[in-house]
């Protein structure tokens, strides 16, 4: 019997440079590939872009950011105190500036608004739009206050503040000296053609006599910056305008900020940080009337409320209504209650949002506000 040999293949070198070679070669695009990705991501999450957003925020308890205390030489004491267990929540929506990556993510998601720097700020700059949120949240606590205290028969009244610039009235074109070109948001006025304006009621009295067209010397000084600092003050010419309701009648050309202070028979103090804006109004009311009667003023479950107060008890419409109920819901509150202001869309959307674990009940007035809550199984208040 023959044998037949049968050639066998070359042996397999484990370390051919070949193979070695070939397998670099498609590793290390993907190690490229890889970086360049990650790269992406880092700058995309840490470069800011021109948008801001508006995000839910949280709904946080008022009764442990109320004080009292005994005011200096008043000689009255401090009320009792009957701190809530379970008390109102006010709430917050967030707008800060997004990075790239965060304005992608903003945009699948349906709950967050992202915004132009225009649709964000309108006319104003940041640090103005910062200022008027500082100082709208100063008027809501202080309107709260007086509110409260004059439900409950206590003393309260308010008293003239200085002269701060909210809002600029700002026609199609203003003229080179218009209150509008002049003047900044945040800006306090101390004087008017030299005479002191410590409060509205004088500056009014110094612009009576003065004409649509006449130049006056306004001295003023730039937010962050103390009132009565003859350093930080600054003079400014500023051409009087039409009044818009009536053409012969002058004005410079500003909304003022609400800088009125209540005085109370003791001081009473709210803490609120860097947080801004009016809409904490009705849940401070709420909070203070909570703190100062006994029994339970909420009654069941968790209860949220947003919604700017008025010194007449009004309750008037706020922004983000569909990110705030978001965050009522992540609270656990079941009761938010909310201006009756708010348009059918608006409350529809926070409808949709909170879903049916959040009962949405709009009010007009303090007095409906309350009156909610006693539906809800809480006490009424006392009566004077």
């Amino acid at each position: 019997m023959t044998e037949t040999s049968v050639p066998l293949p070359p042996p397999v070198n484990p370390t051919d440079p070949s193979d070695e070679s070939r397998r670099l070669v498609i590793a290390v695009p993907l190690v490229t590939i890889s970086w360049l990705v990650m790269l992406a991501i880092l700058v995309m999450a840490t470069f800011r872009i021109s948008r801001w957003e508006l995000a839910p925020g949280e709904a946080m308890p008022v009764s442990p950011r109320i004080s009292f205390h005994a005011s200096a030489g008043s000689g009255t004491p401090v009320p009792s105190r009957y701190p809530a267990t379970n008390g109102i929540r006010f709430v917050t929506a967030f707008g800060g500036q997004l990075s790239a990556l965060d304005s992608v993510l903003g945009w699948l998601d349906p709950h967050v608004q992202v915004d132009t720097y225009k649709e964000h700020f309108g006319e104003q700059t940041p640090t103005s739009s910062r200022h008027v949120g500082f100082q709208s949240m100063y008027g809501a606590k202080q309107i709260a206050e007086y509110v409260a205290m004059k439900r409950l028969g206590l003393d309260a009244k308010f008293e003239e503040g200085f002269v701060a610039v909210n809002e600029l009235v700002c026609d199609g074109t203003p003229a080179p000296k218009s209150a509008c070109k002049v003047l900044q948001v945040g800006d306090t006025i101390v004087k008017f053609d030299g005479t002191p304006t410590p409060t509205l009621t004088a500056l009014a009295a110094a612009l009576k006599g003065h004409a649509v067209g006449d130049e006056v010397t306004l001295t003023v000084v730039s937010y962050g910056d103390e009132p009565d600092s003859v350093s930080a003050q600054k003079k400014r010419t500023v051409q009087l305008m039409a009044n818009p309701d009536d053409k012969s009648k002058p004005i410079i050309g500003f909304i003022p900020a609400d800088t009125r202070t209540v005085k109370l028979p003791f001081d009473v103090n709210i803490t609120t940080t860097d947080i801004g804006g009016p809409s904490a109004g009705l849940a401070f009311t709420l909070g203070l009337l909570d703190d100062l009667t006994p029994g339970n003023l909420m009654g069941r479950g968790r209860v949220a409320a947003t919604g700017t107060m008025s010194p007449d008890e009004s309750v008037g419409a706020i922004g983000a209504l569909r990110q705030k109920a978001i965050a009522v819901r992540d609270a656990g509150a079941t009761l938010f209650l909310v201006p009756a202001g708010q348009s059918a869309d608006e409350v529809a959307a926070a409808r949709s949002a909170a879903g049916t674990g959040v009962r949405i009940v709009q009010v007009a007035t303090l007095g409906e506000a309350l009156n909610a809550l006693v539906a809800n199984g809480g006490n009424p208040l006392p009566t004077k």
